[in-house]
């Protein structure tokens, strides 16, 4: 059995099973602010207009998904086009596994490619401890070269919870003096599939 986790592109047709990872996410946890889990085809309408201008990635061992990272953006003002926000959803079973880290890894090499130089993570995190949410994700965030900017007190309510939320940053090259243009994922995506090995959607 091969054990190899492996990328891909991700497609509109990948909504139900990118759905069922998220869930979870939605229904039992804090770690989203969403309070309904969005329908498959507002999901596959998510992925499709990601595909528009960034990376939309799944992980995958034997043909079965195991997560998804993407990027969006920042900012929609044009001064913010180099920075992105980052996400990523890994299924409950295969958290400490590496996928996360091989998803994220494929994502900043895709970004690179596009001359993106700011991620930016929107993370959530407890006031105080409970069932909901725990600060595991700045941790990873922390150990994958993130680091904190700032953390806005109380700004979400869920389950009859506050919580409060982090923003952290990863500069993936250094500032020019002179930017090079931001290349939309669509200009790029031959060029990313071949130089990362990653599969394209059936």
């Amino acid at each position: 059995m091969d054990e190899t986790v492996s990328l891909r592109v991700a497609a509109p047709s990948d909504a139900a099973a990118l759905r069922a990872i998220y869930a979870p996410y939605v229904t039992n946890t804090a770690v989203t602010f969403e309070y309904e889990v969005p329908t498959e085809a507002e999901f596959a309408a998510r992925i499709r207009r990601t595909l528009e201008m960034y990376p939309y990635l799944v992980a995958e061992r034997g043909g079965e998904i195991l997560g998804y990272a993407y990027a969006g953006p920042f900012k929609t003002r044009a001064a913010y086009a180099w920075s992105v926000e980052t996400s990523i959803y890994v299924r409950g079973d295969q958290k400490r596994s590496g996928v996360g880290r091989t998803l994220y890894a494929g994502l900043e090499d895709i970004l690179r490619m596009q001359n993106i130089l700011n991620l930016n993570a929107c993370i959530a995190a407890p006031a105080q401890p409970d069932a909901y949410l725990t600060r595991d994700s700045i941790a990873f965030h922390t150990r994958l070269g993130y680091r904190l900017v700032g953390e806005f007190r109380q700004c979400g309510y869920k389950f009859g919870h506050w919580y409060n939320m982090v923003w952290m940053e990863k500069h993936l090259a250094e500032h020019p003096a002179q930017a090079a243009p931001v290349l939309p994922f669509p200009q790029i995506r031959v060029q990313a599939v071949e130089r990362l090995e990653l599969r394209e959607p059936k």
